[in-house]
């Protein structure tokens, strides 16, 4: 099922899970218990990752595909990154022989063992992967993401936003965000791209905050800015409690912004599930959308 029909014909709102592949055969069979325990929650679809540069391709179409005989609605991120044509394409039909028709449309990162120039390549913006997706599988789904705080290499919010419009009316069915922790910068985001003629749904994604050190790493890679009133709780939680103390704090923050969203609008909410499933059952039950 296409995500984006899904999207369409959805009346209230939805959760969405995000999942990476696990590095080798002997975490899979835990790594599908979680997803069994997280169908409770009728995620609208699911998301598997793609690794740097492609680099867990195989693995990734190989999880979708499972995820997808499971039953659920499966979308695979793929990223242009030093990608050709060729190497696209024969990705996509991948995907189709699996059953799987939704793609998240990513630029990704450089590769940081070498010097990388953006200027060469076919592929140099997510917008350019959207529009060559629309025209070798139309019938495909397409999700882009959006940052409610600007790109780490944007000049500014103008600058990202503009980019954001872009590359959703290029051809996305509706955009998924990176992590944020203040719900004025999603409904900043949204008001600026319907501004700019984009209709398309915007699904804020929200992070399980599991432990101080994780929360920390997760934001060095990522490149979200955090509230400093939030960065100070955590950190308090974590000197008098340590980590079961920063879980908790973390529980109340997310049912707090997931409410605070789904106030302002938000079609659904995108849980970045770090293949875990204690937290996000429990952020579910609080917030009672399953």
């Amino acid at each position: 099922m296409r995500i984006g029909t899904l999207i369409e014909k959805n009346t209230r709102p939805f959760f969405s899970l995000e999942f990476f592949p696990p590095a080798d055969d002997a975490q899979l069979p835990s790594f599908f218990e979680t997803v069994e325990s997280l169908k409770t929650l009728n995620p609208l679809f699911a998301s598997i990752t793609y690794g740097a540069g492609g680099s867990k391709q195989d693995r990734t179409v190989s999880v979708a595909a499972e995820l997808a005989k499971r039953g659920l609605t499966t979308m695979v991120h793929l990223t242009c990154v030093g990608a050709d044509p060729g190497r696209i394409e024969n990705f996509l039909g991948q995907l189709a022989d699996a059953g799987i028709e939704n793609v998240l449309a990513l630029r990704g990162d450089a590769p940081r063992d070498m010097q990388w120039d953006w200027s060469t390549g076919h592929f140099r913006h997510a917008s350019d992967l959207v529009s060559f997706i629309r025209k070798v599988r139309p019938s495909f789904s397409l999700g882009v993401a959006a940052y409610p705080t600007p790109h780490p290499e944007s000049a500014s919010y103008a600058d990202d936003r503009a980019f954001t419009a872009r590359k959703m009316l290029s051809g996305a069915d509706f955009a998924v965000t990176q992590l944020f922790f203040d719900v004025r910068e999603y409904a900043a985001l949204v008001g600026d791209l319907r501004a700019r003629g984009v209709t398309a749904p915007v699904i804020p994604g929200v992070l399980t905050i599991r432990s101080f050190a994780s929360f920390k790493r997760v934001l060095s890679l990522s490149g979200a800015s955090i509230p400093a009133k939030l960065w100070l709780s955590l950190e308090e939680a974590d000197k008098k409690g340590g980590e079961a103390a920063v879980r908790e704090a973390g529980l109340a923050f997310a049912v707090l912004q997931i409410r605070q969203l789904l106030d302002c609008g938000a079609p659904g909410i995108h849980l970045y599930t770090l293949n875990k499933a204690d937290l996000c059952l429990e952020i579910a039950k609080n917030v009672k959308l399953s």
